[in-house]
């Protein structure tokens, strides 16, 4: 492995940074009408999620899901677990309402705040069955890998948040970031690899190819799977 990952990011650091995409007409229409019915506010309480969701079921989080066809995709195919999604970027986020209002989705909830933020405030302890984080921002500029999300504290505050024996799944086609990720999560006190030495795992069948990374494909950049259980 070939960098050296920082144990304590300042809490200040962000992972992303807001851009303005444009909207269009029906995505500005689907923020309007369709956000009250699918969309979860930050709060300073935690959610109650039995409550919000209408029912107790298993619970998956995605960060970052981008415009949705993933996350849409997943909520679909399992719709005896509950999902919740968590963008900044507004026009992901208008696609992503108008694919769930198109499909008649009930068990999705989307948040467009700090994902972070929200874990930390929102979501209890021992509540999520599974975390995504799939081709988040590699940020392979060396100067600015402390603003990449796999970091030691972040990690802590996913298995915090993770019942135990969940999942930690994460993809992306950067292999120096596959390689950091390792460096982080591998020597997690709460953490377990599940590929053991192998360090990765094939493509799980629940993970559908997204547009995104089949164009990765195309530029040649080769994909990493990795999967962490919850000691």
């Amino acid at each position: 492995m070939t960098e050296s990952a920082p144990q304590e990011p300042r809490a200040s650091i962000k992972s992303f940074v807001l851009r303005t995409g444009r909207m269009t007409a029906a995505q500005l229409r689907a923020l309007e009408d369709l956000w009250p019915r699918y969309g979860l506010e930050p709060a300073n309480d935690l959610y109650d999620l039995d409550s919000i969701f209408g029912r107790s079921a298993p619970r998956t989080i995605e960060i970052g899901f981008g415009d949705g066809e993933l996350l849409v995709t997943l909520a679909a195919a399992n719709p005896h677990r509950d999902y919740i999604g968590f963008e900044v970027h507004t026009p992901g986020v208008g696609h992503c309402l108008l694919r769930a209002a198109e499909l008649g989705l009930a068990n999705l909830r989307l948040v467009r705040a700090d994902a972070v933020e929200i874990l930390s405030r929102c979501i209890g302890s021992d509540t999520l069955d599974e975390v995504l984080v799939y081709f988040a921002d590699p940020w392979p500029k060396k100067r600015h890998n402390k603003r990449r999300i796999i970091q030691t504290p972040f990690a802590t505050l996913i298995a915090s948040r993770l019942r135990s024996g969940g999942t930690l799944r994460l993809a992306t086609d950067w292999v120096p970031y596959a390689e950091w990720m390792r460096e982080v999560l591998d020597p997690h006190p709460n953490f377990r690899n599940a590929a053991g030495d192998a360090g990765y795992v094939p493509r799980p069948t629940s993970r559908p190819v997204t547009k995104f990374e089949r164009r990765g494909e195309r530029l040649g950049h080769e994909v990493r799977d990795l999967e962490y259980i919850r000691r």
